[in-house]
């Protein structure tokens, strides 16, 4: 069995697309994420879900941000040496539900070769985490640090 593809900066091209796998999201791991890092009623509670802003048990944007860095790590962007954020903006247009299916479509923005560090460079993605029913649940535009082929991480 072959690995996926790794791109390095120099295999990488404005306008460039991934999608990744797949993940299902289900009423037990949006409680069980919610327990541990975002214990708010909305996300614990279906009846106390209902009664709030979202009308309905919603994820935590914190785990759908945690989902789409898996897809993405898992071959979403199939970047070599990982994925290494170096900073970002994220926006959740609408939250994500028990029974949602979100798949990581994701476009390569821009690309900018370092001056000071010629063995790497800043690679933007815009990254939209999208439901079964292709509306974007999280955009995540993210600045990577993505290293040329044959330079290693130090």
């Amino acid at each position: 069995m072959t690995s996926p593809p790794s791109f390095h900066l120099d295999d990488l091209a404005v306008g460039q697309t991934f999608t990744s796998a797949s993940h299902t999201v289900d009423a037990d791991q949006i409680k069980a994420y919610a327990r541990q890092f975002d214990p708010q009623p909305f996300h614990l509670d279906e009846a106390a879900a209902e009664a709030s802003y979202f009308r309905g048990l919603a994820a935590s944007g914190w785990h759908t941000a945690s989902i789409t860095m898996r897809l993405l790590v898992e071959g979403g962007a199939p970047i070599a040496n990982g994925v290494i954020g170096a900073g970002g903006e994220i926006a959740w247009p609408r939250p994500t539900r028990p029974g949602d299916v979100l798949t990581v479509v994701s476009e390569i923005t821009d690309i900018r070769a370092s001056r000071s560090r010629p063995e790497r460079g800043i690679v933007t993605i815009r990254s939209e985490t999208r439901n079964q029913n292709g509306e974007p649940v999280q955009i995540l535009t993210a600045k990577l640090v993505v290293w040329r082929r044959g330079a290693a991480p130090a």
